[in-house]
């Protein structure tokens, strides 16, 4: 027996969260009987159905996938864009875990595991993020250290980031900027050099807990190993604890 909303994350179609919102509103029958109540439990002889569609349970699948600039990473575009799905040639029900800007490049994981992206995005299992970002001028040591203590972002201070300044070039008044955050605030990176009053020029994310792009082409993706997501399930719970 499994709770309804995880058996529904679970199937690929949406998020853990997501999935408790469409019972409480009524959208989710279990044999043909609607139910409202979270914490219901389920076994796999019942009939899911979200929205009168009847859900199948899927091998879980994980992938690794170096995105390039102008994609979306989403399911779906209503303006017709290329998105993350469109690259990676599986039929089941993937959807990206977090996101990327348009123009941002870099690492993302797919999955058709809800409770594994769950834990992958929530801030208190603090699963680092590494971005390099190319950024106009040159950070002060005074701007170094309010980035790694935290800025303020719509009103929210930012937790503890580690920082490194990779390279200046004088010439072009330009700087590449290591920067690890395990949140994943909207437009964050962008944000918190904007609050010291540096633009991003480029971002790109090198690296997910320990998955670094390394073998990968922009727009090549693996699936990730047994070994790796059994690994990154544990950081997460280990860091829940």
């Amino acid at each position: 027996m499994e709770r309804l909303q995880k058996v529904i994350a679970n199937s690929g179609i949406t998020s853990r969260r997501k999935a408790e919102e469409l019972i409480l509103n009524g959208k989710v029958r279990v044999n043909g009987v609607r139910v409202i109540t979270l914490g219901t439990q389920v076994s796999s002889s019942d009939k899911v159905e979200v929205d009168g569609v009847l859900i199948n349970k899927e091998d879980k699948v994980y992938y690794l996938l170096n995105k390039p600039r102008e994609v979306i990473t989403s399911v779906t575009d209503d303006k017709g864009r290329k998105t993350v799905v469109d690259i990676i040639k599986d039929d089941k029900r993937i959807y990206p875990v977090g996101r990327l800007d348009y123009d941002t490049t870099g690492a993302i994981i797919l999955t058709n595991d809800g409770e594994f992206a769950n834990l992958m995005m929530h801030p208190k299992n603090e699963i680092d993020k590494c971005y390099i970002a190319k950024i106009e001028g040159e950070l002060t040591p005074k701007e170094l250290m309010t980035l790694k203590t935290g800025v303020i972002i719509d009103k929210i201070k930012t937790k503890r980031a580690k920082v490194k300044i990779r390279k200046v070039d004088k010439k072009t008044n330009t700087s590449i900027i290591e920067i690890t955050i395990h949140e994943g605030k909207n437009h964050q990176v962008k944000k918190m050099f904007e609050s010291v009053g540096h633009t991003v020029l480029k971002l790109k994310r090198e690296r997910i807990a320990f998955l670094t792009l390394e073998g990968l082409k922009s727009g090549e993706y693996r699936k990730l190993n047994h070994k790796e997501v059994t690994t990154l399930y544990s950081l997460a719970i280990n860091k829940k604890v």
